[in-house]
C-alpha cells in the first residue's frame, strides 16, 4: 500500500463510501448536510492548488492506493492551530468492500510514518466517535493511545493520541 495525495478524480469513489457508511450515517443522522458528503462537495474541499490548500490549518487529504493501483481509502492530516509539530488525522475512511483486509490499519501505518519521518512530528492526535468500535480498535492497533473524553452533543468523541517517542519506541 502506499499513499498519494488527493486528486478530484477521487471524488466520485469517496462520495460512494461516506454515502454507503451506516455507522457515518447512524452518528450523522440530521448533521449529515454538514459533511463534504457529494463528489463535488468532497472536491471543492479537498482539491490542492499549487500544493497546498487555502485552509489557514495546513489540511492535506490523502488517499490510499492498494496494490492495483485502487483507492482503497481517504484521510486528512492537518497542522493544529499552527503547530507545525502536532498534527491531527480527520475524515478517515476505507472503502467498505475491503473491511477486514487490514487497509485501515496499512493506510493509518503509512499516514503515521510519514507525519513522524517525512514532516518531523512529535505529537499525532484524532478522534473517534464512543460507539464506534470498529474505528476505535483500528486507531488502538496502530498505536494510538485515549487521552480523553470530550462530551459533545449529539454524540461524545474519545480523543486519543500517539507521540513520536511511542512511535519509534514501538518500532
Amino acid at each position: 500500500m502506499r499513499l498519494r495525495p488527493y486528486k478530484s478524480c477521487d471524488s466520485e469513489v469517496i462520495a460512494k463510501w461516506v454515502q454507503d457508511e451506516t455507522v457515518f450515517t447512524k452518528w450523522g443522522g440530521l448533521l449529515l448536510g454538514q459533511f463534504p458528503i457529494d463528489a463535488q462537495c468532497i472536491n471543492d474541499t479537498y482539491t490542492l492548488k499549487n500544493g497546498l490548500c487555502d485552509e489557514p490549518d495546513n489540511f492535506y487529504p490523502w488517499v490510499a492506493i492498494d496494490d492495483d493501483n485502487r483507492v482503497v481509502g481517504q484521510f486528512i492530516m492537518r497542522y493544529m492551530h499552527g503547530d507545525m509539530r502536532i498534527i491531527r488525522f480527520g475524515w478517515v475512511v476505507v472503502d467498505d468492500t475491503t473491511r477486514g483486509s487490514g487497509y485501515g490499519k496499512q493506510m493509518l501505518s503509512a499516514g503515521i510514518k510519514y507525519a513522524f519521518e517525512i514532516l518531523g512530528a512529535e505529537k499525532i492526535t484524532l478522534g473517534v466517535y464512543v460507539g464506534n468500535d470498529l474505528a476505535y480498535n483500528c486507531y488502538k492497533a496502530v498505536g494510538f493511545k485515549d487521552t480523553e473524553i470530550l462530551e459533545r452533543e449529539p454524540w461524545n468523541q474519545i480523543e486519543m493520541a500517539i507521540t513520536r517517542d511511542e512511535y519509534y519506541k514501538n518500532k
